[in-house]
């Protein structure tokens, strides 16, 4: 009889046990991506009712397709492209804009390197609590994040929020490196340009 599972085990030690029959290892690892998962479906989603669905959709699939995961990939890079694709398929049914590449967005990502990105998204480091955005002021800018296209949504929450590498975010998303810091480049200039137009720059 095998061992339980339990929360030290690592993510190949749980997906043999839930391969092997056990429903409590897959439950561990729901329990592991279920942030990843989240980010993802909920920046991808914009409507609050079809979340749940689509995210029962991606453990679906994920248990379905288990015995095909080889560990060639971290198993939450692997769970996060289940989900991406999966959010990627809604959006195609309903004939919902992944992003709008015709926004005018200027530099690009050779530019970003030369000047660093905008302030006003802030990196893996950022506190609210310790930087110059109070709680208010993060509220705003959240609230403006949630009004950029599904994929510059994503891709914000998966290096700002997550903290994947650019390598990561192109594993699930299945983008160049270049291609994924060219998005998060023309991400923080649209949010920026659409805030110092709402706000004095004062205020920001």
């Amino acid at each position: 009889m095998s061992n339980p599972p339990t929360s030290a085990a690592t993510d190949q030690q749980l997906v043999a046990q839930v391969l092997g029959g056990s429903p409590a290892a897959f439950g561990h690892l729901v329990r592991r991506t279920e942030g990843l998962v989240t980010q993802v479906v909920f920046k991808m989603i914009r409507h609050p009712a079809d979340r749940p669905d689509v995210a029962q959709e991606v453990y679906l699939k994920a248990f379905k397709n288990l015995a095909g995961f080889r560990f060639q990939a971290k198993f939450s890079t692997w769970i996060g492209q289940i989900a991406y694709n999966t959010c990627l398929h809604y959006l195609e049914k309903k004939q919902l804009v992944l992003v709008d590449l015709a926004e005018p967005a200027p530099g690009d990502a050779a530019e970003e390197g030369r000047r660093g990105p905008p302030t006003l998204v802030a990196g893996p480091d950022y506190d609210p609590e310790t930087s110059l955005f109070d709680q208010d002021l993060a509220g705003i800018l959240g609230a403006a994040v949630e009004q950029l296209p599904p994929l510059y949504r994503t891709l914000v929450a998966l290096y700002h929020q997550q903290e994947l590498s650019y390598e990561e975010i192109g594993q699930i998303t299945a983008l160049p490196e270049g291609t994924v810091k060219n998005y998060l480049f023309r991400a923080r200039k649209l949010l920026k340009q659409r805030l110092l137009a709402t706000y004095h720059r004062d205020d920001l």
